[in-house]
């Protein structure tokens, strides 16, 4: 049943999209650039610390294995592909899913469990067009732009433990970065990204509209949105990799 009713929404979402490029959108703007403001400038600061911190980890992991074989300026090469390809994207995906997914979540278990996703309905309001969108338009379109921000940051927490350790220049670890860096990487990581983004408020919203109306309805719902959301983001990610296995990239 809750295979089936996920696949209904998605299915709902996809024609509302088709109804909105036709016909113009239902949600109101303010409530869309609510949820823009909320996904991008007050999500920035904690995508940032966790992304620098985990281009730290994998800098120092690198430098311990790599400084054995005498290869330790290989470290901004493993930072750099590792982070654009893989962990820039699922641990922004993570952190949003935690962050705006269960915010998601609990507000519209909150309009259930208060009956205002049915007076929307009796006011001839599809929740689809007007709750879901502007939540999967908002994470659709920030969290690539949340990745590319997230990239930087590994890049700078790589770099502060190489200088530490390897005592690698500024210009030696970045031309390294640069020439590891392809177009090829850093499309995989953001054509992910829109992946994650839609997976995430699409669960978020299927669980907050489909949540029992009470208080441990919310609860449920926002643990639910966030469980789904963080296992789907791993799933998705290992269909990527597989993938682009198969293509070579």
């Amino acid at each position: 049943m809750a295979f089936q009713r996920s696949v209904a929404l998605l299915g709902d979402t996809v024609l509302a999209v088709g109804r909105g490029l036709r016909g113009g959108w239902r949600f109101r703007p303010q409530d869309l650039a609510r949820l823009l403001a909320d996904a991008s400038a007050r999500a920035l600061p904690i995508v940032l610390v966790v992304n620098v911190l985990v281009g730290a980890i994998i800098a120092f992991v690198g430098a311990v294995q790599l400084t054995k074989f005498g290869a330790g300026i290989f470290v901004a090469d493993l930072v750099a592909i590792a982070i654009s390809r893989e962990m820039a994207a699922v641990i922004t995906a993570v952190v949003m899913c935690g962050r705006t997914g269960a915010a998601y979540a609990a507000e519209l278990a909150s309009m259930q469990a208060n009956e205002e996703v049915d007076a929307l309905e009796v006011l001839g309001l599809d929740a689809v067009d007007f709750l879901v969108l502007p939540r999967a338009f908002a994470l659709l379109v920030l969290l690539p732009l949340l990745y590319l921000f997230a990239c930087l940051g590994g890049l700078l927490g790589g770099y502060a433990v190489s200088a530490s350790l390897l005592d690698l220049a500024p210009a030696a670890y970045f031309d390294r970065s640069m020439n590891a860096l392809t177009a090829a990487h850093l499309g995989l990581g953001f054509f992910k990204s829109m992946a994650f983004g839609a997976l995430v408020s699409l669960a978020a919203c299927h669980h907050g509209l489909t949540s029992a109306r009470n208080a441990e309805g919310v609860g449920r719902a926002t643990t639910r949105a966030v469980v789904t959301g963080i296992v789907g983001v791993i799933a998705v990610d290992a269909v990527f990799a597989v993938c682009a296995d198969a293509l070579g990239i």
